[in-house]
């Protein structure tokens, strides 16, 4: 019944007339020759109230409690540029340059921004996941970057080799788009375990949107855009390193080296994950979570920033070797490997990576860029006794012209050109020993090349109360012919403290059917082609409003959006229709995911931070004129996060726990009586805590995920005879590993600060 009351409850926050709004300053930090200092931390002077500048280097900054004491002192820090300044007038937009000269005596700085919150700068809604939200967790890998936020739902699509997907929406994580600094590389094979591969050590933010978004990354991110911003030499230490240990035996190690210079940065990390031990508790001589060994090499080089003039560049190469082995306790990949000896599921695969941007900037008005990716991956795979080896050569390549136009240059438009290539040779072949007789063994070839023309407007009106983005893209398919993307958003503030935003746009995406659907290969249906596969289409809406409060020396912030999407065109196997097939084809018929989202939080100082979520999910499609709900997601879902910091920040304490309401499971009525399962989950909540000590290079932490030890009981259907018709590990609907210990270090050492 909590969902009757919480959207009342809200729309007094938001529209309230009772004045206990904050309100913001609003400038931009450069270095002397105007050039913007991303990452810079200014603050009013003797308090605790700061903020951090976007990557334009532009900042808000709540007033402080006291206005009338004129002129007010900010400070602001950028490495070893830190300076004092005199604000008299609170209204206008400030240009903060900052010497080397040291004018700050016994003024203590700091970034009084929460570690997760939404963008006051950002036109569309734009949520940010900085490092000291990244480091209330263990956040091994970007899936679990994750768990203290509601948005972005991390899914394990494969519970034997841990493979998992970021879900928005209560959809698949097909239909968001990942990038990684704007350019895109999970996509086809490296969408199964991509999302794996990259640990939380090596991130400096990350930025969800979710809905329709720009149209300049490309025609996918139907139902939003997820982009990691990995760590530059600029604003990462000189040396990190961090070791994490649980209590399944599991390891993980990173270290990284930055070098800052005069125009260069460069940033080299270097991550392994070691495997734990054989663990089976529910006794169904399965593995409760698979045996992972990765290797991973990233650098990164920069020359110069953006934002000068001039030519800037950054180049980025990763390098990724891994192998999962998961299945029955008794599986051995060096003998059973294709034989009914003991199921097992093996994955090797190497993964090389090159990213790349380029511009020159003629003035401070106009830019030209090109981004260019280019991925690929060999993988070996075995699921049971199906061989699955494919390769894939993704590159991709965007060149884009920006213009600020109009009175004051206040609008900005983008204009350019992509190209998309994409190749994947996909062989599968069954072992000797199957005797299931399924039919779709072979090589499947495909090669798309996709050019695209996109251009996007942003217009800003009434000193940036409202401002608008426009955007089309055009694109052909070699098989499906032209395409066109509309997205248009809009954001109005009536008030320095209301933000009002809509969005609606279309998206599509081709299918790459094994990727993304490992159930085919790891279970024992058989697969029936009913037509050709053509490109998902769906349309998109949403609306959101986020308000500001403060009260004293306490900060809250409520937002609650609504978003509805509606695809023309769905690809999912149906594998209800016959218990012992997959039937595939296109649903052109009605498929819908309606979303609603309450948040609020509240910050005081630095010492408490305190978040709550509710978020309802209604994704169904209608179905012989029936409404079916799709499975595996809770309709239902509360999210609840608290940190406590003490005074020095010597000690942090951070607690998340999620619950999960019933969710609709796949149809088994027709399955032997065996294989029968119940039509709907049981509710469950899982808690996490982390308790962090920090010395001056070192912090320490030690942490407990699920500490209830709520685990799904035997989530395989038919573990008792994997090789034969009815076997599904992909059944999985709730927590499989239970309770899991841990702990872990990190170390930082900085240059000493200047004098």
């Amino acid at each position: 019944m909590l969902y009757k009351y919480l959207p009342p409850f809200f729309l007094l926050l938001f529209f309230s007339p009772k004045t206990i709004s904050a309100q913001y300053l609003y400038g931009q930090v450069t270095d002397m020759q105007g050039t913007a200092l991303p990452g810079a931390v200014v603050a009013w002077a003797g308090t605790g109230t700061g903020a951090r500048t976007d990557d334009k280097g532009e900042f808000a900054l709540p007033f402080p409690a006291d206005t009338t004491q004129k002129p007010l002192r900010l400070a602001a820090i950028y490495s070893a540029l830190r300076d004092t300044f005199l604000i008299d007038d609170l209204h206008s937009y400030w240009t903060v340059p900052l010497s080397a000269t040291v004018t700050l005596k016994e003024v203590m700085v700091r970034d009084d921004a929460t570690g997760a919150y939404i963008s006051v700068l950002q036109p569309v809604k734009t949520e940010i996941i900085n490092r000291a939200e990244l480091r209330k967790a263990a956040c091994c890998d970007l899936a679990g970057c994750f768990e203290t936020q509601a948005t972005v739902q991390p899914t394990t699509t494969n519970i034997l080799t841990n493979a998992k997907e970021l879900r928005i929406l209560g959809l698949s994580g097909v239909y968001n788009q990942v990038l990684v600094d704007g350019l895109p590389t999970i996509q086809g094979l490296t969408y199964t375990y991509g999302t794996g591969t990259i640990p939380g050590s090596m991130l400096e933010n990350i930025w969800v949107v979710k809905g329709a978004n720009s149209v300049l990354q490309g025609y996918e991110g139907m139902v939003g855009q997820i982009t990691i911003f990995p760590r530059e030499g600029g604003l990462a230490e000189p040396l990190t390193a961090d070791v994490l240990l649980n209590s399944f035996g599991e390891k993980h190690l990173n270290m990284a080296i930055a070098t800052n210079k005069t125009r260069w940065t460069n940033y080299l990390a270097l991550h392994t994950s070691q495997p734990g031990g054989k663990w089976d508790r529910d006794g169904d001589t399965f593995l409760d979570l698979p045996r992972l060994t990765r290797y991973s090499l990233y650098n990164k080089w920069r020359y110069r920033k953006e934002n000068e003039k001039g030519l800037s560049a950054f180049l980025a190469a990763r390098l990724v070797q891994e192998r999962r082995i998961g299945g029955q306790v008794d599986f051995n990949p060096q003998t059973d490997e294709g034989s009914t000896r003991a199921y097992g599921q093996t994955l090797r695969f190497w993964q090389p990576e090159l990213l790349t941007k380029t511009g020159w900037r003629f003035d401070e008005n106009r830019k030209i860029s090109l981004l260019a990716s280019f991925v690929a991956q060999d993988q070996q795979a075995w699921f049971g006794l199906t061989r699955y080896d494919a390769t894939q050569h993704h590159a991709y390549a965007n060149l884009q012209f920006e213009q600020f136009w109009g009175p004051q240059q206040a609008h900005e438009l983008k204009t350019g050109l992509s190209f998309r290539h994409f190749w994947l040779d996909e062989t599968i072949a069954f072992a000797a020993a199957d005797t299931l007789r399924r039919t779709f063994a072979g090589q499947y070839r495909r090669e798309e090349n996709i050019a695209g023309a996109f251009v996007e407007n942003v217009f800003h009106f009434r000193d940036d109360r409202w401002v608008w983005i426009a955007g089309l893209r055009a694109d052909r398919h070699p098989a499906f012919g032209w395409h066109y993307t509309p997205r248009t958003m809009l954001r109005f503030n009536p008030s320095p403290e209301l933000d009002l935003r809509a969005n609606i746009g279309t998206g599509w995406r081709s299918v790459n059917l094994f990727p993304e659907n490992t159930a085919l290969l790891a279970g024992t249906r058989d697969l029936v082609f009913a037509e050709t596969l053509r490109p998902e289409r769906a349309l998109n809406a949403g609306i959101n409003a986020t308000r500001r409060f403060t009260l004293g020396a306490l900060r809250l912030t409520a937002t609650a959006d609504a978003y509805h999407t509606r695809f023309q065109n769905q690809f999912f196997p149906d594998y209800d229709t016959d218990p012992n097939l997959a039937i595939l084809a296109n649903f052109t018929g009605t498929s819908i995911s309606n979303g609603l989202q309450l948040e609020g939080s509240a910050a005081w100082n630095r010492r408490l931070e305190l978040r709550a979520a509710y978020t309802f999910l209604d994704v169904f499609r209608q179905t012989g004129g029936k409404k079916v709900l799709l499975p595996f997601n809770a309709r239902h879902k509360v999210l609840g996060v608290a940190t406590f910091r003490t005074p020095g920040e010597r000690w942090q304490f951070d607690l998340n726990t999620h619950w999960y309401g019933r969710q609709r499971l796949p149809d088994t009525r027709r399955n032997p009586e065996a294989l029968q399962r119940p039509g709907y989950s049981s509710p469950y909540t899982l808690l996490g805590l982390q308790i962090r000590r920090a010395w001056k290079r070192i912090d320490c932490f030690v942490g407990c995920e699920n500490v209830f030890d709520v685990r799904q009981a035997r989530p395989i259907l038919g573990w008792e005879q994997p090789f034969a018709r009815g076997f599904d590990p992909a059944f999985a609907w709730g927590p499989t590993r239970g309770r899991e210990f841990y702990v872990g270090c990190n170390l930082k050492i900085s240059k000493p600060a200047q004098p």
